[in-house]
């Protein structure tokens, strides 16, 4: 565990993967660990909530901005609310590329998650051309400022992080721990130039290719508290693997 106040959390996104038989694998795994240094977060395709224990917090992959109303194929935070739904995964790259969510749409979620008192875990990240042209600090400093611009510094007391380099997902690249602390010391660095406090205490996950073979080395990084997991989220033990990288 890293020396400071922040607990390390770990939230595995299943994107639109799984079935029945994978709930009762993961829940019969985790449940059966011993992780009680770190939070874990399973944020499956929606039909599947109903079937999870209580025992273990649940994240949804996104909401709608509106409370209710003729909006076919949305779901409200009032919906997620009756089923155990602690998390609301937001701005993740694949929502912005292939829904086309805008950094204006991402704050407008933000705000209405915690509305509901339920927690957002905000992605930022950049594609490689950004990092290549040397504008990555602009590009995500940007998406940070939309939902600054929206919620206040304050309410960032109430939201969790997550760094994902768009380059690095699902592509089997992963960002050096050394990259991967950089941009989290740079968010870290964005929110303290307007509250020291929430910026010591935010937690800040890293998104891209983590693995059972590389997640300690990511979340022992100063400015590194834990994982957004995607591909390896959809085999228990290699997810257990991670969660235990964040139980040190």
């Amino acid at each position: 565990m890293q020396a400071n106040s922040r607990r390390q959390l770990v939230a595995g996104n299943w994107k639109m993967n799984g079935d029945k038989a994978l709930v009762e694998q993961m829940q019969k795994q985790l449940c059966a660990a011993s992780l009680d240094n770190m939070d874990v977060v399973i944020c499956p395709p929606f039909p599947y909530f109903s079937l999870f224990d209580s025992k273990l917090k649940l994240g949804s992959q996104n909401i709608s901005q509106f409370d209710s109303g003729a909006h076919t194929g949305e779901v409200s935070v009032s919906m997620l609310k009756e089923f155990n739904c602690d998390y609301v995964i937001l701005g993740h790259s694949e929502r912005r590329a292939d829904n086309f969510e805008s950094d204006d749409l991402v704050a407008s979620k933000v705000e209405q998650v915690l509305k509901a008192n339920l927690t957002p875990i905000l992605c930022v990240g950049e594609p490689e051309s950004v990092r290549e042209d040397g504008t990555l600090f602009d590009y995500i400093a940007a998406q940070l400022d939309a939902v600054l611009g929206k919620v206040g510094v304050s309410q960032f007391a109430n939201i969790v992080l997550a760094y994902e380099p768009i380059w690095a997902i699902g592509t089997g690249k992963t960002a050096s721990p050394a990259q991967a602390q950089e941009v989290h010391a740079f968010i870290r660095g964005h929110l303290a130039k307007q509250d020291d406090k929430i910026a010591a205490n935010i937690v800040i996950l890293y998104g891209g290719s983590v693995k059972g073979n590389n997640a300690q080395e990511l979340f022992s990084q100063a400015d590194v508290d834990g994982g957004l997991i995607g591909g390896a989220s959809l085999n228990p033990e290699d997810f257990l693997s991670i969660c235990q990288a964040a139980n040190q």
